[in-house]
């Protein structure tokens, strides 16, 4: 009998019950109840842009990144890394990201922004943006108080944390899918905990500071933020609620 490879670790036996977990994971899940709650999540989740000053506890936030680490990815590569800052570090993380702006400006994304918003998707973006500045009480065409909206993503919107979600820059295009699936299973988890987010693709126009800054090297890209807490419900940023588009603008049934 040959000796045993010892550069090939010893494989864990699964148990009995492991198996059976895992059997009734794969397993189609046809109690309704899971897809009320989910359909209650997605429509119950929104994108704060006001904040309370209180802390999220730590075991809460641990257990929305629980939650967020069952999202599914190409072949299981897992790309998303995430830095959570909290308390004095959120303070000090605002405070340098505004310092940076002022001193020099946006440097542009690790990942490609899209080239143009034509079309439906312009009109999409378009109502949206509106729909903020009605809330907030900005009148179109007014550029300085559209500046000052713009700059409430990197304040954070008075954020108590954020998280800041990078991946494996050799992944390139397939690590930032992956790593959108997570922000969105984060977000719905946060829901779920009672605590509010706003997943902001606006960082990245900051990558190079933000990578800089968090100490990941060039291996790692930004791939957005994710500010959270309690939401301010007083906030008038708080008082709109976007829209989804009906199915049969999205989806195309191919029968024969």
């Amino acid at each position: 009998m040959s000796a045993p490879d010892e550069r090939r670790p010893e494989r864990r036996h699964e148990t009995k019950n492991e198996r059976q977990d895992a059997m009734n994971i794969s397993t189609p899940v046809d109690d309704t109840s899971l897809s009320q709650a989910l359909d209650q999540l997605l429509t119950s989740r929104w994108s704060c842009r006001a904040f309370r000053s209180e802390s999220v506890p730590e075991t809460t936030i641990t257990e929305i990144l629980r939650v967020a680490q069952k999202t599914a990815s190409w072949n299981n590569t897992q790309p998303w890394q995430v830095d959570i800052t909290s308390g004095a570090a959120t303070k000090k993380f605002r405070e340098a990201l505004l310092a940076h702006i002022d001193a020099e400006g946006a440097r542009g994304p690790h990942f490609a922004f899209p080239r143009e918003y034509a079309g439906i998707y312009k009109d999409r973006r378009r109502e949206c943006g509106f729909s903020l500045y009605e809330a907030v009480g900005v009148a179109r065409g007014d550029k300085p108080a559209y500046a000052r909206q713009t700059r409430r993503n990197f304040e954070l919107f008075d954020a108590p944390h954020v998280a800041v979600i990078s991946s494996e820059e050799a992944l390139g295009t397939y690590g930032a899918v992956d790593c959108g699936a997570y922000v969105s299973n984060f977000v719905l988890a946060a829901t779920a905990q009672g605590v509010a987010t706003i997943a902001q693709g606006a960082l990245a126009n900051f990558a190079d500071f933000i990578r800089d800054y968090f100490g990941w090297g060039e291996n790692r890209n930004l791939v957005c933020g994710i500010s959270f807490g309690y939401a301010d419900m007083s906030h008038p940023a708080n008082n709109f609620r976007t829209t989804r588009a009906p199915l049969d603008e999205v989806v195309r049934f191919v029968s024969d």
